[in-house]
């Protein structure tokens, strides 16, 4: 069982008619998670992650890869270092490579501290036996740390130096079969991202350095996104401002209800065509016997960049609302105060709660806030600060002879007082809601939670 009292979460107090002089911009969700004690910042631009936080990025890992699956992707794990030849092969050293980490081993050979993995998993395709073309559509993954020297971190775990991502890379034997598999795994993002439940946009973007030919963005609007967005209101289309250029009409139905806003990027698809496979010899055997180029796509999701930006737009000032999926815990179970009159007959109820929403939810999605020594007043704050979908707080009004009362509080800000029965009824609620979610079952859709794009017709 997890036990408050014994969970490391190192919040930051700050003394009364203190001072704080403030050296940085920080964002709504870096603000919230540093005082709460849910994340420490490491050195510049890196971050250390908290037992508390550490949970919702296993659960955002877990919905990522399940999603990945689901679109037909194998896991793997590349080493975290290239060679710097394979870049030089494909052209990649010979731009703007300020931002990558360069390192040397004992015998002088240089390596990069892969930002992205392209060359490395094309390498890998390009030394393995003949693949057939048999074994196609292949759709490999990994989830792993990346790194890029930013010039500006900010905003805590939204641009950092260090940061957790998902990339795929997939491998078809034509231009048409990648684009099918394009659409696939879009669809699995569209569904991942309908799942977390917060508002997004996805857009036509740039290629970049990455290449290729058609590529898109996955947007959390927000006030600190640094990606200016064009949203048309009325056909639903959708672009980055580096691809679509501002005007006075709508470049998709000539509507006039244009709007600029800006957009936290989450994710990232590009069909690339032969750009890696061609100059790194990765080839595949065709119908005919012969060694043909493979044909590319790849895609990305920053995991605890997701976990960012979606708290970013759900949190208050002063509270953090979590994505369903992705809080910490589901519930969380407030017990009397150590010598209260209360405190003999509300500790029955409260272990016969430990035991039965734990059965209902999961005992690993129950915190029990065993802190007796602290007030209920400051325990539910803190609970209310941290998110928790549901905070039931077993009180003076539970240990009453004639109705007896729990008081449940949810992450909406709404207050209930219900009876034992109501109370697990309500968990049984949100666990089977979660499930749905889970399952990609979606109660209902939202023209804020649709999915704006446009370009599908590849």
């Amino acid at each position: 069982m997890n036990k408050a009292s014994r969970i490391f979460c190192p919040s930051l107090i700050t003394p009364k008619n203190a001072v704080v002089k403030q050296t940085e911009q920080l964002s709504r969700s870096q603000k919230l998670l540093t005082e709460l004690g849910l994340v420490k910042s490491g050195s510049n631009g890196t971050y250390q992650i908290m037992p508390m936080a550490q949970r919702s990025v296993d659960k955002c890992i877990d919905l990522v890869q399940s999603n990945m699956q689901q679109a037909g992707g194998q896991k793997i794990t590349l080493p975290i270092l290239t060679p710097t030849g394979l870049w030089k092969k494909t052209g990649r050293l010979e731009g703007d490579i300020s931002e990558f980490y360069m390192v040397r081993d004992r015998s002088g050979k240089q390596f990069l501290m892969s930002p992205t993995h392209e060359e490395a998993v094309t390498a890998m395709l390009a030394t393995t036996s003949p693949i057939s073309y048999r074994q196609l559509p292949l759709r490999l993954f990994q989830i792993g740390p990346k790194f890029r020297d930013e010039l500006k971190t900010r905003f805590g775990l939204m641009r950092a130096k260090e940061f957790l991502m998902k990339d795929m890379y997939s491998f078809d034997v034509s231009e048409e079969t990648a684009k099918e598999t394009y659409s696939v795994v879009n669809s699995a993002y569209d569904r991942l991202f309908k799942q977390l439940e917060v508002p997004f946009v996805k857009v036509n973007a740039a290629t970049g350095m990455m290449g290729g030919s058609v590529s898109h963005e996955y947007h959390y609007v927000s006030p600190v996104g640094e990606d200016n967005l064009l949203q048309c209101s009325s056909c639903g289309f959708a672009g980055n401002s580096e691809v679509v250029k501002a005007s006075a009409s709508c470049p998709s139905c000539n509507s006039s209800d244009l709007n600029e806003v800006r957009g936290v990027e989450v994710a990232h698809t590009f069909l690339l065509g032969d750009k890696y496979s061609k100059p790194l010899g990765a080839t595949f055997l065709n119908t005919s016997g012969k060694p043909q180029s493979l044909v590319m796509g790849c895609y990305g999701i920053g995991i605890t960049r997701v976990i960012a930006a979606a708290l970013e737009v759900l949190s208050s000032d002063h509270e953090l609302h979590w994505p369903k999926l992705l809080a910490p815990y589901d519930v969380c179970l407030i017990g009397p105060k150590q010598g209260s009159k209360e405190q003999p007959q509300a500790e029955v109820i409260e272990n016969e709660l430990l035991l039965n929403v734990g059965e209902i939810c999961g005992h690993q999605e129950l915190l029990h806030d065993d802190r007796k020594e602290l007030t209920i007043g400051k325990r539910l704050l803190e609970a209310k600060r941290l998110g928790h979908p549901l905070t039931i707080v077993v009180g003076a009004k539970s240990a009453r002879q004639d109705s007896p009362k729990l008081e449940v509080h949810t992450s909406k800000g709404e207050t209930y007082e219900l009876d034992f029965s109501e109370t697990l009824k309500l968990v049984a609620e949100h666990s089977q809601n979660k499930k749905s979610l889970e399952r990609g079952c979606f109660q209902r859709e939202t023209e804020e939670s649709k999915s704006r794009s446009v370009g599908h017709q590849l």
